[in-house]
């Protein structure tokens, strides 16, 4: 590995692990959030959602600005917005101005985390990109499994403010060094799809917003089916507007290739199973077992930290076997692990039985993620990796806002009070999560004639 590379990896990779750790941090923290700021849990939904949904329907806009304006000066902009939002969050007086920053720092995430891969993967010849998406895995990986230990430390130690302080210090340096070791890049130079970008996110917003507030309006009041049925038309209009745009911002015509559709749609089935899935273990922990924000941390590495130990070794791997047997044997363990964790999850079951799922879960999500991410950007031309990259995280966010929404929504709808109370509605979120999964692995093992050597075929 060269100069060049070390200095692209170090720098991109401190720009990813930062928005990486501020997803699960925040996640590990929000009982401490709602008890400092009053805050319901339908406010403490939108903590997660504000920064997910802005994530997910602006990142096909940042992907392109790159293209357009520049991947180096796109992603200092980016750094400096998270870095600046994330002061904001952490000087937030009540949940209102919480989740305002949120869906500011989620623009910022946008624009950073596509254009990490671009690059990091640019910075490779073709030969070992392989390598490359290993590496940004693992620093994904390294993220997560940090996120609730730190969201811990900081909330006991300190106060739940400080786990937005932690990313100023990484955003400033960052923001300094990118301009001056990073190699601009650009892709082609096309219009901005502004009427994609309105339509998009006006139908991800309406579908999000129907599913956070049906239970508590009813999931066939007005507002909910009209919230529905607006978020229906608005995406609908999208996809025929991008088919139909000269400049599109999705180009629908990296769907007719079924290994990229398909990554995408087990992309998305991952992400919704993992958000749910361990949304509902902190719920689990923290009101069911009564655990503080560092016992929870620490208690939730045996799921975590297992991406960050297997992805590495997993993209080798689907080098020599077909990147979708990997996947879909990644994907069928995150869904025997949802499954124990459901049937497991009472009040009086110790962490010894719970380990087990958990590194289940994890070495799961370890198999798939890079192998997903090299047959999706193997299956599309190289000048269209950028817009490949941004379309795949773009489907894990909205896989993200989806299990986080319908997670609590169905959690929301059948627990009760008390710890069994508790327990039983994380059960059946859990189960939901190992059908999702199992789903994704279906999806996957239909797949396998993706390519064996993603390299190859993006050279």
């Amino acid at each position: 590995m060269n100069r060049a590379e070390r200095l692209t990896i170090a720098v991109t990779g401190a720009a990813l692990f930062m928005v990486v750790l501020d997803n699960l941090i925040v996640a590990s923290t929000l009982p401490a959030i709602q008890r400092s700021l009053g805050a319901s849990l339908g406010s403490l939904e939108w903590v997660l959602n504000a920064y997910i949904l802005a994530f997910a329907v602006l990142m096909l806009t940042a992907a392109a600005l790159g293209e357009r304006y520049g991947r180096r000066r796109v992603f200092t902009a980016g750094v400096v917005l998270f870095t600046v939002s994330s002061a904001a969050g952490a000087l937030a007086p009540n949940a209102g101005t919480l989740i305002a920053a949120r869906a500011i720092e989620g623009i910022g995430g946008a624009v950073i985390m596509p254009l990490t891969l671009t690059m990091m993967t640019a910075a490779f010849p073709a030969e070992r990109r392989g390598a490359a998406l290993g590496i940004w895995s693992a620093i994904s990986g390294f993220g997560v499994a940090l996120g609730p230990v730190a969201g811990g430390l900081l909330t006991d130690a300190l106060s739940w403010h400080w786990i937005f302080w932690v990313n100023v210090p990484i955003g400033i340096a960052v923001a300094l060094a990118g301009p001056r070791v990073l190699a601009e890049g650009r892709g082609t130079f096309e219009r901005l799809d502004l009427t994609g970008v309105v339509l998009v996110s006006g139908g991800l917003l309406g579908v999000v917003y129907a599913t956070v507030r049906g239970p508590a309006e009813g999931w066939t009041s007005a507002s909910t089916l009209l919230a529905y049925a607006a978020g229906t038309v608005l995406l609908a209009g999208f996809l025929r507007w991008e088919h139909r745009s000269a400049h599109p911002m999705m180009p629908l015509r990296l769907f007719r290739s079924s290994a990229f559709s398909s990554a995408n749609v087990a992309n998305f089935l991952l992400a919704f199973a993992m958000f749910a899935g361990f949304l509902m273990l902190i719920q689990f922990l923290s009101h069911a077992r009564g655990e503080g924000p560092l016992s929870v941390g620490l208690h939730t590495l045996w799921w975590t930290a297992m991406p960050m130990v297997v992805a590495p070794y997993a993209g080798r791997l689907g080098r020599r076997v077909a990147p979708a047997a990997i996947a879909a044997a990644g994907l069928l363990l995150v869904a025997t692990g949802m499954l124990a964790l459901a049937l497991l999850a009472t009040p009086g079951v110790t962490l010894a039985e719970l380990a087990p799922a958990m590194v289940a879960i994890g070495v799961g999500i370890g198999l798939v993620i890079p192998n997903i991410a090299a047959a999706a950007l193997a299956a599309v031309p190289p000048a269209d990796i950028g817009k490949a990259s941004g379309i795949l995280s773009t489907s894990r966010q909205v896989g993200s806002v989806a299990g986080v929404s319908v997670g609590l929504a169905i959690f929301q709808a059948t627990s009760g009070a008390g710890a069994g109370g508790v327990s039983d509605g994380v059960s059946a979120v859990l189960i939901v999560a190992a059908v999702a999964a199992l789903a994704g692995a279906l999806v996957a093992g239909v797949r396998w004639t993706w390519p064996v050597r993603a390299e190859a075929a993006v050279a």
